[in-house]
């Protein structure tokens, strides 16, 4: 394909996403986060999510660095998605999100669309021509699922609230919405 259309997709990919995870953050934590206290299903993971230590982080750094982290998360692997919904739980404008976004999405999409999978590609054409190279990408495969479900489950049982505390009372005007209302067991 040519370049000029790889680039814009992957750019209006990684635009699309990085509006996707703030508006995550940003609808869900004024309507989930302080209104509701779900106990199973998705809208508990994303609650969990939202006020868990990734989320945190992101907001720490936002905090610490203002705007200019959220360009440069789209430069890093796994903590864009922490730095995106972090913007959308602090509520920063749109309009200066979504600026501070454009040089972060059309870096990420020129390195993707360049070197990116080009290098990615070689790698694992490099590795697969060996045995010893199977085996170590099947190693890193299993080392990055274990770590993966050994983080999950750590955070599970330490995640500490960010915005909302459990023993507390609801306020008489969020106690009176059908959203909170408990239903009869």
């Amino acid at each position: 394909m040519p370049f000029w259309f790889v680039l814009a997709f992957l750019y209006v990919g990684a635009t699309l996403r990085g509006q996707g995870i703030y508006w995550l953050g940003r609808v869900v934590t004024e309507q989930t986060l302080r209104r509701t206290h779900p106990h199973e299903g998705w809208r508990k993971r994303v609650h969990d999510w939202l006020q868990g230590e990734g989320t945190a982080r992101g907001i720490e750094v936002i905090r610490r660095w203002g705007l200019v982290a959220i360009p440069f998360a789209y430069l890093t692997v796994g903590f864009q998605s922490m730095i995106m919904a972090g913007a959308g739980v602090l509520r920063i404008g749109w309009g200066r999100f979504s600026l501070a976004q454009v040089p972060g999405a059309l870096a990420w999409a020129a390195i993707y669309s360049t070197i990116g999978f080009a290098v990615w590609e070689a790698a694992l054409a490099a590795a697969a021509g060996s045995p010893w190279g199977i085996a170590g990408i099947a190693a890193l495969l299993v080392v990055g699922v274990a770590t993966f479900a050994v983080h999950r489950r750590r955070t599970r049982h330490t995640a500490v609230p960010l915005l909302v505390n459990p023993v507390d009372e609801p306020t008489p005007a969020t106690a009176a919405t059908p959203d909170t209302a408990r239903r009869p067991e």
